[in-house]
Formats: structure tokens, C-alpha cells, sequence
């Protein structure tokens, strides 16, 4: 299980852009790495947009945003492009991130058992290690959690 202080788990995948994100070249700032169930749900959409309208305030603390999700490419570009996301989306259809995570769980909808992510962040030390981890995220004051750790003057982040 992850805990805080602990080397946040490496990753090389495709990300929007026609870009490749390998997790441990970007250390040197705060990253808050932000797994979502799916592309243009209302949550997901919700929470992406949260992101964007605060974008500047995580830019002011340095800090680099990442979506991820099981999506494809595709999808991500058209979902980045219609809401206007200022950061880029890694696509995870192998669950490489996923499970390295712990972000899967069974979920019951209308009755039928599926597989999927549990909406969670992990703020990301700018040496690589776990500084705070969000499961089973909320979207409705999320933001003003993730942005009140980044102020904290105690914060490793």
C-alpha cells in the first residue's frame, strides 16, 4: 500500500500532445497526478474543469497537474480540446498506472459488477516521493484541499 514519504511509482505513457510522459523526469516541482474514471462523465468533467478554472493558482505554487485515466489518446484530445484544459492527459488502457496505484476497484452500477478507478490524487514531493494521497475523491471541494496542502508552509510539496 503507498504511503506518504514513500518513491511515488514510475510510469512511461502516452499522453495528449503526441507527447510521452515518463512520472520521474518531471521531479523538480510538485505534481498532482489526478486518476479518473472516464472522459465526459458529469463528475469527471466537473473535476477537469475544476482544474482548469484553478489552474493558475497551482501554476502560482509551481505545480504541474496530470490526468489519467484508461481512456484512449483519442478521447483525451477530444475531451482536453472541448473544455479547454490547460494540462495534458496520460492515457492508461493497459492499467500500467492504475494498478501501480491501487486506483481499481468493483463498482456496482444498475446492478452489474464492473471494474474501474476510484477517482483518487496523489500529490507528488518534487523529489519523487508521496506528500499526500486523496481516495475515493469527492469533486466538490477537492481543489481547495489539494490547494490549501500547497500552501502550507510546513508542506513538502
Amino acid at each position: 500500500m503507498l504511503q506518504p514519504g514513500t518513491p511515488a511509482p514510475d510510469f512511461t505513457l502516452p499522453a495528449t500532445g503526441n507527447q510521452t510522459i515518463t512520472l520521474s523526469a518531471l521531479r523538480g516541482r510538485p505534481i498532482i497526478l489526478y486518476f479518473y474514471p472516464k472522459d465526459n462523465t458529469p463528475g469527471c468533467t466537473t473535476q477537469a474543469i475544476a482544474f482548469r478554472d484553478h489552474y493558475d493558482q497551482f501554476q502560482a505554487h509551481g505545480a504541474l497537474i496530470l490526468g489519467l485515466s484508461r481512456d484512449t489518446l483519442a478521447s483525451h484530445e477530444r475531451f482536453r480540446q472541448k473544455h479547454q484544459l490547460p494540462f495534458d492527459l496520460i492515457s492508461d488502457p493497459d492499467e500500467v498506472a492504475c494498478r501501480a496505484y491501487d486506483v481499481l476497484r468493483e463498482k456496482v452500477r444498475y446492478g452489474k459488477v464492473t471494474r474501474g478507478i476510484e477517482r483518487s490524487t496523489f500529490l507528488i514531493a518534487p523529489d519523487g516521493t508521496l506528500a499526500r494521497i486523496w481516495r475515493n475523491v469527492k469533486v466538490e471541494g477537492h481543489i481547495a484541499q489539494i490547494l490549501a496542502v500547497l500552501a502550507a508552509p510546513s508542506s513538502s510539496a
